[in-house]
């Protein structure tokens, strides 16, 4: 299905919907919320998704897994997207969160053959297999690092907003303190409470966020320039820590491969959650159970998967 109205078809019996839809540049789909969770997939440009607990930038060539219920916006920056709306009890081991995801080449060539569906698809035929397949290899797929979060609690959360919608290197953390009304000390206590990172940290994180749609149509000299680095060869070594690839490799002249989630040992485990597979019932999932009618939910992959 192509261009068609989740609402139009959300009644179908079927657990896993495919939609492919064309945006114009610079479209934002409002605030909302879908009942069935969602697996947005950018077949070009970049995606930004905001909910109330962060924002989630999704290059190109990457998709994003938005849990059922929640509510979300997406600016699309000369994007064309494939969506599988899926019904939650199908994958009781999606994230609890927005997660951005690779998408290698097995799972785009599905997406672009499930568009393609009618919306009432035969289950038992390759339509069917596809879409059982898709739910494999969704589940088998690596956290990426494209997101900061933002603070629960509104003065906090303002400040966020307006940073991310344009990154300064000049704030600095006295500036946000006085903004609260409160000394540095403890705007940044509260800061890193609500957050995990303290202010310094997480503006670094959201201005080098700032450069993946930036990079679309500049040269990474022009966007190192633009957010304020002290050379591009600072800028690059930045980006490749945070993200696991160099900028050059987001620019029209070089396609991006899925990157390294930079992230380290989970305490408990001795593993690194930023590298469990999306579905093998780590944090915000839990194990897959027995098969449900029209597609069966996958087990838990046993091994990751190459990224």
């Amino acid at each position: 299905m192509r261009n068609v109205p989740l609402d139009a078809v959300d009644h179908v019996d079927r657990l896993v919907l495919p939609i492919g839809t064309d945006y114009p540049p610079g479209h934002v789909l409002d605030w909302h919320e879908h009942r069935r969770a969602q697996f947005l997939y950018g077949a070009t440009g970049v995606m930004v998704v905001d909910t109330g607990a962060g924002t989630w930038t999704v290059p190109p060539e990457r998709a994003v897994l938005i849990p059922a219920a929640t509510r979300h916006r997406v600016r699309m920056l000369g994007v064309s997207t494939r969506s599988l709306y899926i019904e939650p009890d199908a994958v009781p081991w999606w994230p609890a969160t927005c997660t951005v995801v690779d998408v290698p080449a097995l799972l785009r060539e599905l997406l672009l053959s499930a568009v393609e569906f009618e919306a009432d698809y035969s289950l038992s035929g390759r339509e069917g297999c596809i879409a059982t397949l898709l739910l494999h290899e969704i589940a088998g797929r690596t956290p990426l690092p494209f997101h900061v979060a933002i603070p629960p609690s509104a003065d906090l959360a303002e400040l966020c907003r307006e940073y991310l919608a344009a990154p300064a290197v000049a704030v600095t953390n006295a500036d946000w303190a006085g903004r609260t009304a409160r000394s540095e000390r403890a705007f940044t206590r509260r800061f890193r409470a609500e957050t995990g990172d303290s202010p310094a940290v997480w503006r670094a994180r959201a201005r080098l966020l700032a450069a993946v749609p930036l990079l679309r149509t500049a040269s990474v000299t022009e966007v190192a320039g633009r957010l304020g680095y002290a050379s591009p060869a600072a800028f690059t070594a930045a980006f490749t820590r945070a993200f696991g690839l160099p900028p050059s490799r987001f620019t029209p002249a070089g396609k991006a491969v899925a990157p390294v989630a930079p992230a380290g040992p989970d305490r408990a485990s001795g593993t690194d959650p930023a590298r469990r597979p999306v579905g093998s019932g780590g944090r915000g999932a839990v194990s897959a159970p027995s098969g449900a009618a029209g597609v069966a939910p996958p087990p838990a992959p046993a091994r990751r998967p190459r990224s």
